[in-house]
């Protein structure tokens, strides 16, 4: 039987080898299953058991019976446990179709464990069994078909696993059969593709099967990590090839992984390869945007996109935009790395973030982290609307107007406020307050603390950080009120002896119309005690119009006390109370009948002295006065009899050739009653010698009464007896007139005598032979007497004459030396000054000595209570001058101080400095005494100094004489010295390219800080700019121009646009023109330098071709403005002129200097001078130059840096205007102080055109007159006419000569003044005074139509009238040169600064005029014609206008004011510029009026 068998079984293999090829994995487990490749699982829990129950039948009912087969037993183990058996790798590519038999065998049906079938790929993880069977089947074996694709170079393992139960019973496999072609009845897969999706998208996978749907039970994708995804369609290819679809929804990264088709049928199961599922992250920034630029509708942002998390590659990027609120507002694609997010909300907050998108579907990351910004505010839309006043009272008034929102604000954070005007005072009053923060419903808001019946003008102004809207101003009058006081000031009082006329103004409040005034008055006060008070009172009414009133009967020196009230409808105002006194009047003398002696001598006239009665003031003192009748005087009954107020002894009498003298002065005391007096009784009486009378001379007695009150002195006198003449033989006594008595001043008494007097009654009577002798004595005396006076009164003529002459010297002194100083380049020499010591260097405070005029004493019949004994010359007074009201035109300024120490000549051996002696610094404080002794010393002074020097080679200049480098000089003297030269990167190629002519030269603490070299040639360009390049220099400074005198001084070395100067590129970026200078910015590049540096050339321009430049307040502006501009890491700083030695030492020396003078408060200029030689030859080339430096550090000194930085401006005014109570003055007083003491006062030479005979008729004034070196000469012809105006040509900030500053045109001047307007291509006029005929002021202008002057014709052509402004426009031609066309001039006559006022009323009035000025000049003319300004003299409104200009252009251009400088410039050509301290202070305020204004 077993041999029967075994024929079978060989039979069997047989026909099976014929029929198909058996490959590698089959086995039928007759022979060990490790012959077949089979192999245990290694991390499993059992073995599988290898049975043959064909040789070894079992007695187990579980176990099948005659079949080889491998089993694993579960009975008696417990559940979960795992045998694997592996089957052999298969590698063939092609279709495989596994067929085996399995059984599962338990008892009564219960199953023993789970047979898994897995097939591995590529030694992947074994992943989700393809096949799995658990029920029981009793001892029958099932058949299964595995239909696995795989594909070369991959190969596939089939595990078997069986995992227990825990019950009875078995599982096996037998017979497994691989075969290489396809399963009868389970479909095989031939492919599927791997898939790539984004995470939380769907991954369709399809396979395609050949088969039968219908042997389909079921199909499914399943992943190796465990994830299945059912079929979701299947469609046919054909009949017998199927594509079946599965998604695999919401992917996620861990999805990633390997995926094959699964497909169940009835027989077995058909496994696919596998197909990779890639599931990508998208992309998420790391990094939040960078925000780069913030508008008020848009945000500037920077994407930081290059950090992610999550998959590349990145195709699209998106910014993603919200409100802080959460509202999507919008994704905007982007194809750069910045982006601009436009149509914002103004000051919103927004969240920003930004998408990355990569390929596939579902490819955009989630947004990255926010940014959170803000846009800025936006310009409001408009401003508030509907704005009313709805209530209005006599202070204040309310205002409402429509609410409004953040659609008209366009921000969140912004303010209201109110802005409202009026007049008070005479000027405008702007005032500002915040009204409104939050938006309500009708909001309204009160203006509290305005002055009643007064025009206010009100609007409302919104704010945000952005910008400003307005609204429309509305006007309104406030209510009447009580008028204020009438202004004290202005109450004046003409007194009289027994009336007062009062005169006063309304009030300056008025608050409404003025209806009544009531004066009331009564007596105070008299210095007549006897006067009696209680009924000197009384009211008076006035109506408005009414301004004065005369007071009659009042008594004479009595004080009034006078109140004065005005009236409106609302009742009285506020008294203004103030007293007069009426004057005294001069005692009443008592009346004499006859003018008739008492009695009377020779030598005596006895009168009868009677008090007077007083009348205002008690009589002080009475007086006998003798009067000496001369020949030439008549009397007649018309003659009016005059008093003696001036009192002359009899001793001065004949020296001063005085008719009359005082013989007798009485107290008040002494002459209560009538009383007799001899006149000539050779007493003292108060003071006075009572002489004896000469004999044969007549006499007039006068008897006056002297009242003195209040400082007034009034004198009444009366004749009370003659005594006429005697002639010699009438004579009854000899008369020798002696010395008088002292100490005698009684009226009665006996009179003191000396004992060699003769007293008349103890002379006996002699005959004519005495006569005789006593007539040659007289005769002898009044010889000797004639001969005495004669020389008394040469040598008092020759000391009155010494005495002027050396008054009017030490003030002539005293006033020129400073202004002499500047105007003549020397300082006067008869005074030595320290000035300086009361000057601070650069603070803006500068305090000075008062000023000094000169005035004399004058008599009049009005004395004063002391009287002066003998005025035999006037006395010279030194009267202070108050600064605050002086003017230019009255004023004298100078650099004064008040010296005790008289006048003297110094001498050579006075000079601190000598020839052959050091030359120390010099203190600040006595730099000017220094440059004063220096102009005038007589034995070494500038001259002998400036000859010390070294003149010509100091040092060896070897490589600038070598032969290739000497056309690189432009002067053969003026080289480069060897030791300080700057050697240039030599050029490959080229020997000595390393030569320049420039030397280093040391600034103050700072070595090479600057470099001197000569203006370049044509030669020399390329290398002038290697030098900048080299040296690291960021500025240049130019001190020449190109062309001088016809002669080329300097090439221009500098492009107009670009210039290549072989490997250097120059590009001019900017040009800035200014008066006197240049300002040019380069941007120069090398080649292979890989930077651009920027290098600002200063060019100055106001160096004369010849000399020195006449002021140095040019320069100082020019040095200071290369100071602010100079970077600090600069090189050094390149300055040349021509040959670069003397202008370019004037300004290094200037530069160091003012350095010193500021850190040591020292110069040391000669020392300075002698350093700069040892570096370059010849620096500082002139005497001239010497003392140029000298007098530019003292005028530096003197005025210091007034720059102001516009942001300071408001706070350092208030500062400077801030009253220092300990010397009553002010910071802006003492700047204006210093202003006019440094102004330069004009000679008479430098006016020699205007002085000419000729031209006198055509000066308004004679003391205003303008320089030869600033005239416009006229050009025109026109008949006999001469070329000469008063005019003066002044430069503003930017334009040289741009301003005519003129007088008002006088009658015979007007065609001179419009030729002056065509000849200097004017095109506007500023009139800043009235037309009044009565002081020479015609109308010079036509109204309409023509005016001809000559050859010129003035045509009219149009008028406006805007506020304070009347603008016209004529067109102005020259008839007798037709060819010329015309030219279109506008006149601007300002209404706003009335002839009575110090300044303009209004700020922003005057300020309108100089923007309407600008416009029309920058518009008609491109700004290059001239303005012509006009006043009544040419002086102190004109100037202002001038100096406002100048400071706004300042302001528009630098950001900075400078008022002193703005004055100080336009002084130097005319004196009287901005003459009142009220007119500077106008330039501070008009310059923050501009500011304010924006």
């Amino acid at each position: 039987m077993d041999t029967l068998s075994t024929c079978s079984l060989a039979v069997v293999t047989f026909l099976l080898s014929v029929r198909g090829q058996v490959f590698k994995g089959a086995c039928n487990f007759e022979n060990p299953y490790v012959s077949c490749g089979y192999v245990q699982g290694k991390e499993d829990d059992l073995e599988w058991e290898q049975v043959n129950t064909k040789e070894r039948p079992s007695l187990d009912p579980l176990m099948p019976t005659g079949a080889a087969f491998m089993m694993v037993n579960s009975t008696g183990r417990f559940a979960g446990l795992k045998a694997q058996l592996l089957m052999p790798q298969v590698k063939e590519n092609d279709t495989h179709c596994v067929v085996l038999q399995y059984l599962v065998s338990g008892q009564e049906g219960v199953s023993p464990g789970h047979l898994n079938i897995y097939v591995r790929e590529n030694s992947s993880p074994l992943g989700i069994p393809v096949w799995n069977a658990s029920r029981s089947t009793a001892l029958a074996w099932h058949q299964l078909e595995l239909a696995i694709s795989t594909f070369w170079p991959n190969f596939y393992q089939v595990v078997f696993e069986v995992v227990t139960s825990g019950q009875r019973g078995l599982v096996a496999i037998k017979d497994v059969r691989l075969q290489g072609h396809q399963c009868m009845k389970t479909p095989h897969f031939l492919h599927i593709k791997g898939v790539e999706v984004n995470a939380r998208q769907t991954a369709t996978f399809q396979c395609t099967f050949s088969g039968r749907p219908l042997d389909i039970s079921n199909i499914w994708l399943q992943g190796i990590s465990g994830r299945e995804a059912p079929r979701k369609s299947t469609r046919p290819v054909n009949d017998r090839r199927f594509i079946a679809t599965f998604d695999v929804e919401n992917t996620t990264k861990g999805d990633s992984g390997r995926y094959r088709c699964i497909v169940h049928s009835d027989k077995g199961v058909g496994v696919s390869t596998y197909a990779d599922l890639t599931v990508k992250q998208p992309p998420v920034p790391i990094a939040p945007p960078q925000l780069m630029g913030v508008g008020a509708t848009y945000l500037w942002i920077q994407l930081n996109a290059n950090s992610i998390n999550g998959d590349g590659p990145i195709i699209e990027r998106e910014v993603e935009y919200r409100t802080m609120s959460g509202t999507l507002i919008d994704n905007q694609p982007v194809d750069k790395t910045t982006h601009k997010i436009g149509h914002l909300d103004p000051d919103t907050e927004y969240e920003i973030s930004v998408l990355l998108t990569r390929p596939l579907d579902g490819g955009t990351g989630a947004p990255g982290p926010p940014l959170r910004a803000r846009t800025k505010c936006a310009d409001p839309m408009h401003g508030p609307r509907r704005l009313e006043v709805v209530d209005i009272q006599s202070r204040q008034i309310t205002v409402r107007w429509e609410p409004f929102g953040y659609n008209v604000t366009r921000c969140h954070s912004y303010n209201l406020t109110v802005q409202y005007r009026y007049h008070s005072d005479g000027e405008e009053q702007t005032r500002e307050e915040v009204c409104y923060d939050v938006p309500g419903a009708g909001p309204q808001h009160v203006i509290r603390g305005l002055p009643p019946y007064t025009n206010v003008s009100v609007r409302l102004v919104l704010r945000n950080p952005e910008g400003v809207q307005e609204s429309e101003e509305v006007d309104a009058l406030t209510d009447e009120d009580v008028p204020g006081a009438v202004p004290l000031e202005s109450i004046q009082g003409s007194t009289y002896e027994e009336k007062i006329a009062l005169r006063w103004r309304e009030p300056a409040q008025t608050y409404g119309i003025i209806t009544l005034y009531e004066i009331s008055y009564k007596a105070v006060s008299s210095f007549d005690p006897e006067f009696d008070l209680s009924n000197q009172s009384g009211k008076v009414f006035k109506h408005s119009n009414e301004t004065t009133h005369v007071f009659v009967g009042l008594y004479p020196g009595s004080t009034y006390s006078f109140t004065i009230r005005a009236s409106t409808v609302k009742g009285f105002g506020p008294p203004a109370i103030t007293q007069f006194t009426t004057k005294i009047s001069a005692p009443s003398m008592p009346g004499y009948d006859q003018e008739t002696p008492l009695n009377q001598t020779d030598s005596t006239v006895t009168v009868l002295l009677k008090p007077a009665q007083s009348r205002g003031a008690p009589v002080s003192v009475y007086q006998v006065v003798v009067e000496e009748e001369r020949p030439r005087r008549t009397r007649g009954a018309a003659e009016i009899l005059r008093c003696y107020p001036v009192p002359i002894h009899f001793q001065n009498a004949s020296l001063l050739n005085s008719p009359y003298y005082f013989t007798a002065e009485f107290p008040v005391a002494g002459l209560q009653v009538p009383q007799p007096f001899s006149v000539g009784d050779n007493r003292t009486y108060g003071g006075y010698w009572n002489a004896p009378l000469l004999p044969h001379k007549s006499y007039s007695i006068y008897y006056q009464a002297v009242s003195t009150a209040n400082w007034e002195t009034k004198i009444d006198c009366v004749r009370v007896a003659t005594k006429a003449a005697i002639i010699a033989t009438q004579l009854t006594t000899p008369y020798i007139r002696i010395a008088p008595a002292a100490g005698d001043n009684q009226l009665t008494g006996a009179a003191t005598r000396k004992p060699d007097a003769v007293e008349p009654e103890k002379q006996t009577d002699h005959t004519v032979k005495i006569a005789g002798v006593i007539a040659g004595i007289l005769l002898f005396v009044i010889i000797f007497l004639g001969v005495v006076l004669l020389m008394k009164k040469r040598k008092l003529a020759k000391k009155r004459k010494e005495t002027l002459s050396s008054t009017r010297q030490e003030m002539t002194v005293m006033v020129n030396s400073m202004d002499k100083s500047y105007t003549e380049q020397g300082t006067n020499c008869d005074e030595a000054i320290s000035f300086m010591d009361t000057h601070n260097l650069n603070g803006r405070a500068v305090s000075s000595p008062s000023s000094f005029t000169m005035k004399t004493n004058t008599l009049s019949t009005s004395v004063p209570t002391s009287y002066y004994q003998d005025p035999f010359v006037p006395t010279a007074i030194l009267v202070p001058i108050n600064d605050e009201s002086q003017t230019m035109t009255s004023d004298t300024s100078s650099l004064v101080q008040s010296h005790s120490h008289s006048y003297k000549k110094r001498e050579a051996a006075d000079v601190p400095y000598q020839t052959g002696q050091l030359h120390p610094a010099i203190r600040v404080a006595d730099l000017l005494q220094h440059i004063t002794q220096m102009k005038c010393a007589e034995g070494y002074g500038f001259k002998e100094e400036y000859e010390s020097f070294f003149e010509g080679q100091s040092a060896p200049w070897d490589s600038a004489k070598k032969d290739e480098n000497r056309m690189k000089n432009r002067y053969g003297n003026i080289i480069a010295y060897d030791h300080s030269r700057v050697r240039l990167q030599a050029l490959e190629g080229e020997q000595n390219s390393d030569y320049i002519n420039a030397n280093y030269v040391d600034g103050y603490h700072r070595p090479n800080h600057y470099i001197a070299t000569q203006g370049p040639m044509q030669e020399t360009v390329y290398d002038f700019w290697r030098m900048v390049w080299q040296e690291n220099s960021a500025i240049i400074v130019m001190v020449t121009n190109l062309v001088e005198v016809g002669r080329v001084k300097c090439c221009k070395y500098w492009p107009d646009d670009t210039e290549i100067y072989r490997d250097m590129k120059v590009t001019l970026i900017e040009t800035q023109l200014l008066s006197e200078y240049v300002i040019r910015t380069f941007a120069v590049e090398k080649r292979g330098a890989h930077e651009i540096r920027e290098i600002r050339q200063f060019h100055f321009t106001g160096w004369p071709d010849h000399g020195v430049p006449y002021h140095a307040t040019g320069l100082l502006g020019f040095v200071r403005q290369v100071k602010s501009k100079c970077p600090a890491n600069a090189g050094p700083i390149v300055v040349h002129c021509s040959a670069g030695a003397g202008r370019t030492g004037c300004f290094i020396v200037i530069d160091i200097m003012l350095d010193m003078a500021e850190r040591e408060g020292v110069v040391d200029i000669y020392n300075c001078v002698r350093e700069l030689r040892s570096r370059r030859v010849n620096m500082v080339q002139t005497e001239e130059q010497y003392v140029f430096i000298h007098d530019a550090i003292l005028e530096a000194c003197l005025c210091g840096d007034t720059t102001i930085p516009a942001s300071q401006l408001r706070s350092i005014y208030y500062d400077m205007n801030r009253l220092d109570p300990q010397t009553n003055s002010s910071q802006i007083k003492e700047e204006f102080r210093t202003l006019n003491m440094v102004t330069p006062t004009l000679r008479v030479e430098d006016c020699s055109i205007a002085l000419l005979p000729r031209n006198h008729e055509k000066n308004r004034c004679m003391d205003v007159l303008p320089p030869d070196r600033c005239l416009p000469f006229l050009i025109t012809i026109d008949g006999e006419s001469s070329n000469y105006i008063n005019a003066a040509l002044m430069d503003s900030y930017k334009q040289p000569s741009a301003f005519i500053v003129t007088q008002h045109p006088l009658p015979n001047t007007v065609k001179d003044f419009w030729r002056l307007v065509l000849d200097y291509h004017c095109t506007s006029i500023v009139m800043l005074n009235d037309v009044d005929p009565a002081q020479l002021c015609p109308q010079y202008w036509p109204e309409n139509g023509v005016h001809r002057h000559g050859p010129i014709q003035v045509e009219f052509v149009s008028a406006d009238l805007e506020e304070d402004i009347i603008s016209r426009i004529f067109r102005i031609y020259n008839a007798a040169r037709p060819q010329d066309g015309y030219r279109m001039v506008q006149q601007f006559q300002f209404l706003g600064w009335p002839m009575y006022r110090d300044t303009p009323v209004s700020k922003r009035s005057f300020l309108k005029l100089i923007r309407q000025v600008e416009k029309w000049q920058e518009e008609y003319d491109g700004g290059e014609g001239r303005t012509v300004v006009h006043c009544l003299n040419g002086g102190g409104r004109s100037g202002t206008f001038c100096a406002i200009s100048i400071v706004c252009e300042m302001l528009r251009h630098q950001r900075t004011v400078d008022v002193f400088h703005a004055v100080k410039t336009l002084r130097n050509n005319k004196p009287n510029m901005v003459d009142l301290l009220d007119q500077y202070k106008f330039c501070y305020e008009v310059a923050l009026e501009y500011l304010n204004s924006g």
